[in-house]
């Protein structure tokens, strides 16, 4: 089933990111982390995909095969195109309408010293373009509520956005975002641009010190001060640092949900645990509400 489709039934969605093990036999442990995470009944698992070879090409649709057929949960593949010809996309696409996968989170990819760039599909835009002339899949987007490291400003990054939108792509997943007044901000300036596809916020939470430092300095996101002071108390405290920084992202999460968000994506590492806990927070508030539950 599409994304949209589901969107359009439920206006509201639950995703979760899972990436592919490097090695071929940690493949046999993903069903340990699958399996949690299809018990959450997200409305979709997407799977990352990596930059050059075969290898990661063919670890991305085994798994999304796996999620399809063994959990009945839809998969959205990540689908990276600046290292491609199209070719070697053509032939991508046919393998995903073999295995009956609808979904492809189209990206352009980040430059790799050891893998060269070919110079067919300079945007995911482009990408988009081509692969909806000849199939029928449906098409999500990234989205960057603090801009694209290589945009000249917020203005130019959501006039890219739009030329997504415009090609095709139907939902936005946004690169993951610590404060979400940056993040309605960013959702507000997308409507009055007229990117008219839902905006998703990502969201990351952080269990170690040093992946928070880490992803600040390589994504350029905003450090609040409120969640630097948490870092700060229980960086040197293991558990507790896992409490406090998913205590952080739950409050986030229902916050972005009161706000009208349109759904929620958590990255979750290929920690199963980290969705769990989120999803379990949210129905205990749901259920407290009186409301539906989250999960």
């Amino acid at each position: 089933m599409k994304i949209s489709d589901i969107y359009k039934e439920k206006n509201k969605t639950l995703s979760f990111e899972i990436f592919p093990p490097k090695k071929d036999e940690e493949l046999k442990n993903i069903d340990e982390t699958l399996s949690v995470l299809c018990e959450l009944k997200p409305d979709f698992i997407s799977v990352t995909f990596g930059a050059g070879g075969s290898a990661n090409c063919n670890r991305t649709i085994e798994i999304a095969r796996k999620i399809r057929q063994d959990y009945g949960i839809e998969p959205v593949v990540h689908l990276t195109c600046l290292h491609y010809d199209k070719n070697e996309i053509d032939a991508f696409a046919k393998a995903l309408e073999y295995e009956g996968i609808e979904n492809i989170l189209a990206l352009r990819g980040d430059a790799n010293a050891n893998v060269p760039a070919k110079d067919v599909f300079r945007y995911s835009s482009d990408l988009i373009s081509y692969l909806k002339e000849k199939h029928d899949f449906c098409f999500l987007g990234a989205c960057y509520p603090e801009c694209h490291p290589e945009s000249e400003d917020r203005i130019q990054d959501i006039k890219n956005l739009k030329k997504k939108t415009d090609a095709g792509a139907e939902i936005l997943l946004s690169q993951m975002c610590f404060d979400n007044d940056i993040f309605f901000k960013f959702s507000e300036g997308c409507r009055i641009a007229g990117v008219d596809a839902p905006v998703i916020p990502g969201i990351m939470p952080v269990i170690k010190a040093s992946q928070i430092r880490r992803m600040v300095d390589m994504c350029g996101v905003a450090f609040p001060e409120r969640f630097r002071r948490i870092i700060g108390r229980y960086e040197d405290n293991p558990e507790a640092l896992f409490d406090a920084g998913m205590s952080y992202a739950l409050s986030q999460v229902i916050d972005l949900i009161a706000g009208g968000a349109p759904g929620i994506h958590l990255y979750t590492m290929n920690k199963p645990q980290v969705a769990k806990r989120i999803c379990e927070g949210l129905k205990n508030i749901y259920e407290a509400a009186g409301r539906r539950e989250a999960c």
